[in-house]
């Protein structure tokens, strides 16, 4: 064997598990196995897990944040009108980049594979370029997935069809959207119907930005959902956002939320970005604005949860860290069962990775030997300390290390080091 780890606690809840890797790919995943490889890590009874899936990112924004001027309103429009004052200041070459560095910090964090948005409304393409050439060189250590994204509108800017299908002949390979931000709501429907028989037509993938307002009217989710049972698309298609959902009123979203379901749309939703971005102009009750993710979960429908933004003109914070994400999405949506907190953690893995349609994603043998080795024994743990990520690797080949976090006490009475973990407890006694 090329790599095997040993005495692995796994997301399903085995433990004591080792992991043999050959020729990039899982071989065998069992208790003790008698192989030896040539390089052996010790779990210690720590979590393996799939590696983190960002199915929702801006890539070409990425690490842009004062660029030309900062958000001060934190709002979603003026991040828009920022952007546009800084695209005319993009070069290729600033934008692959920053968009390198992001993805240092990304695999670091034992994220292997990204879906990034990246805007078609430059008539240079700057973005796409630069991406394009971002995705070759990424290649080897991350699946780098790119949406052709409309920012300013499909129709409200006025080459960006255009755009859209040169960025697709580039190699561009989902389709997306934001009807929402067309000038009127008849405008938006039409996008998204043309939107989507666009990648009909080319056999894509589809991912909007659908709803992205405090509107309870906006009901461009509802459209998607019916151009995908339409055109026979469903299992392709993405909602990305949605946060006009937690505006509505209950009666309607029991109705919309069985017709996303039936027509097999995915849901994508930005904890980080959603509460901050979203409720801007409330005074109190203040909406936090991310959609109903315990519904969507409970009703069947598949949803992630993604970065968005780091350091850019709508989100001045971010670190690439899936388990931040999925630890705000817990609060926000008081997903607090062991059951929901679970399923949060599935949203920054299992999930994403069926979203964006990755082969060999995985720990049964045959899987790409994609993993990453986290300080926490559970789920639930890693998610509670963001847990460091002492080896993430890549087609069996460890591209990341780093070392357990630790703290030297000097408190009398007590140990002279603190463990975050939850101490092993005996079975409770019998009645």
């Amino acid at each position: 064997m090329d790599l095997i780890l040993r005495n692995a606690s796994l997301p399903d809840g085995r433990t004591g598990v080792d992991i043999a890797v050959r020729a990039g790919r899982i071989a065998e995943v069992a208790p003790r196995i008698a192989a030896g490889g040539a390089e052996e890590i010790d779990a210690a009874g720590r979590l393996v897990t799939p590696p983190f899936v960002d199915s929702h990112f801006h890539l070409d924004a990425t690490l842009s944040l004062g660029l030309p001027r900062l958000n001060r309103s934190g709002t979603l429009l003026e991040g828009i009108a920022l952007w546009s004052e800084l695209k005319p200041l993009l070069t290729p070459e600033a934008v692959a980049e920053r968009a390198l560095a992001y993805c240092d910090w990304a695999v670091a964090r034992g994220i292997l594979a990204i879906r990034a948005h990246v805007d078609v409304c430059d008539d240079r393409l700057v973005g796409v370029e630069a991406l394009l050439g971002v995705r070759r060189s990424v290649a080897p250590y991350l699946d780098l997935q790119l949406v052709a994204f409309p920012q300013d509108g499909l129709y409200r800017s006025p080459n960006a069809r255009e755009n859209l299908l040169r960025a697709l002949a580039l190699g561009v390979e989902v389709v997306g959207g934001i009807p929402h931000f067309e000038r009127t709501r008849e405008e938006g429907a039409r996008s998204v119907r043309e939107l989507c028989g666009i990648a009909a037509e080319r056999g894509l993938r589809i991912d909007m930005h659908c709803d992205e307002n405090d509107d309870p009217l906006s009901r461009h989710i509802e459209t998607l959902a019916l151009e995908t049972r339409r055109l026979g698309l469903g299992g392709r298609v993405t909602g990305s956002h949605l946060t006009s959902m937690h505006s509505m009123d209950n009666a309607y979203a029991a109705k919309l939320i069985p017709l996303i379901r039936d027509c097999g749309v995915s849901v994508i939703a930005n904890p980080l970005i959603n509460i901050t971005i979203q409720g801007r102009n409330d005074t109190y009750p203040r909406r936090r604005g991310m959609t109903r993710v315990p519904e969507l979960l409970e009703a069947g429908v598949p949803v992630a949860f993604g970065q968005d933004c780091t350091l850019d003109p709508w989100y001045s914070l971010g670190s690439g860290d899936m388990l931040e994400v999925a630890h705000m999405g817990i609060h926000v949506a008081q997903m607090t069962s062991p059951e929901a907190v679970h399923q949060a953690f599935v949203a920054v893995t299992e999930t994403p990775a069926r979203i964006m349609g990755l082969e060999g994603y995985g720990l049964s043998p045959g899987c790409n030997a994609d993993l990453v080795l986290l300080d926490a024994t559970t789920p639930a743990e890693a998610i509670r300390l963001r847990a460091p990520r002492l080896a993430v690797v890549r087609r069996g080949k460890v591209v990341s290390r780093a070392a357990p976090s630790r703290c030297e006490l000097s408190l009398p009475g007590r140990p002279a080091s603190v463990d975050f973990r939850l101490p092993a407890r005996s079975a409770p006694p019998r009645s």
